[in-house]
């Protein structure tokens, strides 16, 4: 572990503008700078860099963060690694923190695991050179059109059909057979003999984004097996769902071009590489998953789905469409020939005609699906309606208003049907699905709820319970995240500012040389009963900020401190809400005509009573979704509920002068 000691020195020592200028050249605008955003392709620089704030903020794609953010986004490390990246850079010695037992034995084992499997590609390269691996192996490669040079960069190999070769080899070497198992390249039979996990197979190396060895995938060379593909079990370093194959070498292309193109064979991946398309990744051995989307999200919003231009190619880009989209991501479709594969098809062409055919070929998923589903329907006239219904329905998964507009209008003219009939069809989509995401919500409660209580019993951090990989923050209750937002931006902005009522306010205390802060204010209307923020990322800024303002601290000290925080949702919502772009403008206070100090006390009031609003809204729609399922007396008792609640509604209304 890094000292505490050490980790503020690097924090207090990095400079945002020499850590981001090693990556993008910086031109000095007033007292900060801009650029060209490395994170997306764009012309006009909209990325600027705050040396007085300590951050940096594209005005294009939203990201920022501090110099340790920075850092993280572009190596894709973690913040450890990222501290030491800064430590190199700034010369900074780091001396390790002694790490408790059950820390050493948590990371050992891992790191173990990692090593056991990266002595397995070796051995499964070297087996290449064997009159076995070159016979059946190499040959095969080279029977593919694969070059030595891409074998060798991705790692491929060969496993011998000898039963126990690479357990005898790894056991000379001094691994351990407990590591050798749990790490899925041995496997223990019911007779308790132990054998190799892949035989007589070419083997490819599954990557992490960071380029350790993690998995396998072995494809057979038989006729007679009916495995074709046997892939590495999930073990502790290893989830099939969260791997794509090939990300560690697509991610700067990904990132550079703003394009992800997604293939489902191994080959695949490896031949559209070879080739000079070098932005392409894989599915490891199963359908596409939500997690490898957001694995893909990372580097760029933007995918192309090149399948096979057979039955089950297109289905598979039609089960993988649906679920790009609801990711709030962009998704095209380029479909090869029938009989063709993206292996087959690089090998038949030059990288100028495969790049020629994506461009000619890519499709939007409207158009996609039309043609596709247009030829099924023929002449029949339900068919077309079910059609247009489908469609309809992708659109609803789309998270944006605004592409889903789009979208509509493009159906709309396609099927020269009214855009109002497609919007009443998504908007019953979209309450269906935010029905079964609220079930579902709520089951995910309930059992993170019992897995606290097992860890809290059992004396376990509830951090380090199983699932504890890094959890993007999201908006959870979409009801409340304006207001939320509202009252963390007057947080990060004022919150140290004292309120300077007036005597004839009702929230004037009578007591002048007692006057209350921003944050004490908003954190009497909160706590008074007993009320959290809905949203986790934003409770957790909220918790963050008032434990360090009951310490004393400053404003500024404060915000810094939640920019360098270790939880990236901290780090990612301070950095976004304390960006010129939340901040209360010179502008407004110049229109409101007033002091900021007024300001406040006119604005603070009126946005704890928004938020209050809102709570009410979010009970109200809570009550309707039980409506549908409560008996004859729970619902009189949520009508009247509802009732009161309304009623509630509309006084803050009045209070706000917001009454129509």
């Amino acid at each position: 572990m890094i000292p505490q000691e050490t980790v503020s020195l690097i924090l207090d020592t990095a400079k945002i503008e020499d850590v981001v200028g090693d990556y993008v050249t910086l031109k000095r605008r007033g007292a900060n700078y801009v650029a060209c955003c490395p994170f997306h392709n764009e012309k006009t620089p909209s990325f600027y860099v705050s040396p007085s704030k300590g951050i940096y903020k594209c005005f294009g794609c939203g990201k920022s963060g501090t110099a340790v953010g920075f850092v993280m986004e572009e190596e894709h490390c973690s913040y450890v690694e990222a501290l030491r990246y800064l430590a190199k850079k700034y010369h900074i010695e780091i001396q390790e923190e002694e790490e408790s037992a059950e820390e050493i034995a948590r990371r050992q084992r891992s790191e173990s695991l990692l090593l056991v499997s990266e002595f397995a590609e070796k051995f499964f390269v070297s087996q290449l050179d064997t009159d076995e691996g070159r016979a059946v192996g190499r040959a095969y490669f080279r029977k593919r059109g694969l070059e030595d040079e891409t074998v060798r960069k991705f790692g491929l190999g060969w496993a011998p059909s000898g039963r126990t070769a690479l357990v005898d080899a790894a056991l000379a070497a001094g691994y351990k057979m407990e590591y050798l198992l749990a790490a899925g390249v041995a496997v223990r039979h019911d007779d308790e003999m132990v054998s190799d996990k892949f035989r007589e197979r070419v083997m490819f190396p599954v990557h992490s984004v960071s380029g350790r060895v993690v998995a396998f995938s072995g494809r057979t060379l038989r006729s007679d097996n009916p495995a074709k593909y046997v892939n590495s079990p999930e073990t502790e370093i290893y989830i099939k769902s969260r791997n794509l194959l090939g990300i560690y070498f697509a991610k700067s292309e990904m990132s550079r071009l703003d394009e992800c193109i997604l293939v489902e064979g191994n080959i695949d991946m490896v031949m559209m590489h070879q080739l000079g398309i070098r932005n392409v990744v894989a599915s490891c051995g199963t359908s596409l998953t939500v997690e490898q989307i957001r694995l893909i999200r990372k580097f760029t919003e933007n995918v192309t789905i090149m399948y096979d231009g057979d039955s089950a190619g297109i289905h598979a880009a039609l089960r993988g469409i649906t679920m790009v989209l609801s990711e709030g991501m962009n998704v095209k479709v380029v479909l090869l020939p029938d009989g063709d594969d993206p292996d087959s098809f690089c090998r038949k062409h030059t990288l100028e005609e495969v790049r020629s055919f994506m461009a000619s070929s890519e499709q939007d998923f409207i158009s996609f699906k039309s043609e596709l589903l247009l030829r099924e329907a023929g002449g029949d006239p339900l068919k077309r309606a079910n059609l247009i219904n489908d469609i309809a329905d992708t659109i609803a998964a789309i998270p944006d208003p605004v592409k889903r507009s789009t979208y509509v209008a493009a159906t709309a003219e396609r099927f020269k049907v009214e855009s109002s009939i497609l919007f009443d069809r998504i908007a019953v989509t979209r309450r269906k699905m935010l029905e079964e995401k609220s079930r579902e919500e709520f089951r995910e409660n309930r059992r993170r709820e019992a897995e606290d209580r097992a860890a809290s019993s059992s004396g376990q951090p509830a951090e380090v319970r199983q699932g504890t990989a890094e959890r993007a923050w999201t908006e959870e209750n979409r009801t409340l995240a304006a207001a939320e937002r509202d009252l963390l931006c007057f947080l990060l902005t004022h919150g140290c500012d004292e309120l300077d009522f007036e005597s004839d306010s009702e929230y004037y205390s009578g007591d002048e040389s007692c006057k209350p802060t921003v944050c004490d204010f908003i954190r009497d209307a909160l706590e008074s009963d007993g009320t959290k923020m809905a949203n986790s990322a934003y409770a957790a800024v909220y918790d963050a900020y008032t434990g360090l303002y009951d310490r004393g601290l400053p404003q500024d000290v404060i915000v810094k401190t939640l920019l360098d925080s270790q939880d990236r949702r901290i780090a990612a919502v301070t950095a976004e809400l304390s960006a010129e772009k939340y901040r209360l403008s010179v502008s407004a206070l110049r229109d409101a005509m007033t002091t900021v100090p007024s300001w406040l006390v006119a604005q603070l009031p009126k946005t704890i009573m928004l938020y209050a609003e809102r709570r009410i809204q979010d009970r109200i729609n809570g009550i309707r979704r039980s409506l549908a399922e409560a008996d004859e007396q729970t619902q009189i008792g949520l009508l009247q509920e509802m009732k009161r609640l309304r009623d509630a509604q509309l006084r803050i209304k009045k209070k706000t002068g917001r009454e129509k």
